[in-house]
């Protein structure tokens, strides 16, 4: 089944020439099933590349998608033009003043994991977000800094500083195979990662509540599920393009930071090779796990999610 997206929204020529099964809304209208409905909170400077990496995962699923769009209310994007703010985009705010709910809700890591969290200018909005997953959504997934943001919110779990970036594609144990959101994935798992922070794995394993399904010897917790609040944190990049953090290496260089070359991800770690992508599989596994997961879980009813 595919995934519904707006006619004139990128993603939906990219996707649909990628073989991903994308409908209008139009077309969705006139068939008598409930679509899941999930929600990518964009925190991202890139949102078209985010919005794509995401809708392929979410759209490769068997079952039909309304994908929404969710920004944060007073915070103006400066690398996205603000005509595909206003056409794809609603503020936070009026969605919540609808009362609307949603099956599931993804939030995106943001550029701004060296400031403390209460330093960041949406903070207070974006830990109202949080409040509200729990009466309006079923299942919520934070991704990078915004599984950080949400873990520090509910649990005090602190993002410590790294002397320099965990950056690369580095080798992850699979904790929890019994887990149905690591259904069909292999007992070593490697995921793209990208940051300057982590969460360390003591500071995990004294909240009970929180139960590590993913990690790595040499980059830490990578994904916890917080049963408590249908919530899961994963702190690294499933969905990154083959190509993303080689544009992240190469606009580092270009503007003369210093940065080390991504771990494990160019071939023989030449920057001159093209990388290949060899996390693919499991992102699809994993984000498919999840809206399986919500599909068995969630109330047909919209009215009873968070209930």
């Amino acid at each position: 089944m595919p995934i519904t997206l707006p006619n004139d929204l990128p993603a939906f020529d990219i996707l649909s020439n990628e073989g991903v099964m994308v409908m209008s809304p139009g077309r969705a209208a006139t068939q008598d099933i409930r679509p899941l409905r999930i929600a990518l909170l964009n925190l991202m400077p890139k949102k078209i590349q985010t919005e794509n990496q995401f809708a392929r995962l979410i759209g490769a699923t068997p079952l039909q998608i309304d994908f929404q769009l969710i920004r944060m209310s007073d915070h103006e994007s400066r690398n996205t033009a603000a005509d595909h703010m206003e056409s794809f985009y609603r503020r936070f705010s009026d969605v919540e003043a609808t009362g609307e709910k949603f099956d599931g809700l993804i939030i995106t890591g943001a550029p701004i994991e060296h400031l403390p969290f209460d330093e960041v200018t949406y903070w207070d909005e974006l830990t109202r977000v949080f409040d509200w997953t729990q009466t309006h959504v079923h299942s919520t997934f934070g991704v990078c800094w915004g599984g950080m943001a949400m873990a520090w919110h509910f649990h005090g779990l602190a993002k410590h500083a790294l002397d320099h970036k965990a950056f690369g594609c580095f080798r992850h144990r699979n904790l929890a195979p019994a887990s149905p959101y690591l259904r069909g994935f292999s007992d070593d798992v490697l995921v793209p990662v990208s940051r300057w922070t982590e969460v360390r794995q003591d500071e995990v394993d004294a909240r009970p509540a929180l139960k590590t399904l993913i990690a790595s010897d040499q980059a830490g917790p990578c994904l916890l599920e917080d049963a408590g609040h249908r919530a899961l944190y994963v702190f690294n990049h499933f969905e990154y393009d083959s190509t993303t953090l080689k544009d992240e290496y190469d606009r580092d260089v270009a503007a003369g930071k210093t940065i080390n070359v991504p771990e494990n991800y160019y071939p023989d770690d030449d920057p001159a090779q093209p990388p290949s992508n060899r996390w693919r599989s499991h992102a699809h596994l994993l984000y498919g796990n999840w809206i399986n997961e919500i599909y068995q879980t969630t109330p047909f009813d919209p009215a009873r999610i968070g209930g």
